[in-house]
């Protein structure tokens, strides 16, 4: 069975670079991909993924928001955080506060990447 993933990115290219990782790795359909937080949320209602790929900064709504609009629309929503911040933040801080299972840094290394969703897969 494979893993229905939306990717929420502002990127183009980065977004083009995770369904290409995630195609690698295989078992992952790319069912969505968000350019702000509000296309995130709009599309998660529709689309009905089993995990959301987000990056934290968007225009209109950024990640954080989205995040916890999400949460609070489904409190098991599988949720991983994509920064480019590196290292611990304000915004990191409150995006596993408010629920994210993981928070991956940019530049994405694919096995760290594989690793981090699969374990986010399983948890909850």
């Amino acid at each position: 069975m494979r893993t229905k993933v939306l990717i929420a990115d502002d990127s183009i290219s980065v977004a083009r670079q995770i369904t290409q990782m995630l195609e690698s790795f295989g078992g992952y359909d790319v069912i969505g991909h968000a350019k702000n937080g509000a296309e995130a949320v709009r599309l998660f209602k529709t689309v009905n993924p089993e995990i959301v790929l987000m990056d934290i900064l968007m225009p209109i709504m950024d990640g954080i928001q989205a995040l916890r609009t999400i949460i609070r629309l489904d409190p098991y929503a599988k949720v991983v955080m994509i920064s480019s911040m590196g290292g611990v933040s304000k915004k990191v801080e409150e995006a596993v506060r408010l629920g994210a299972l993981n928070i991956i840094s940019k530049p994405l290394e694919p096995e760290k990447f594989r690793t981090i969703l699969e374990k986010a897969l399983i948890q909850k």
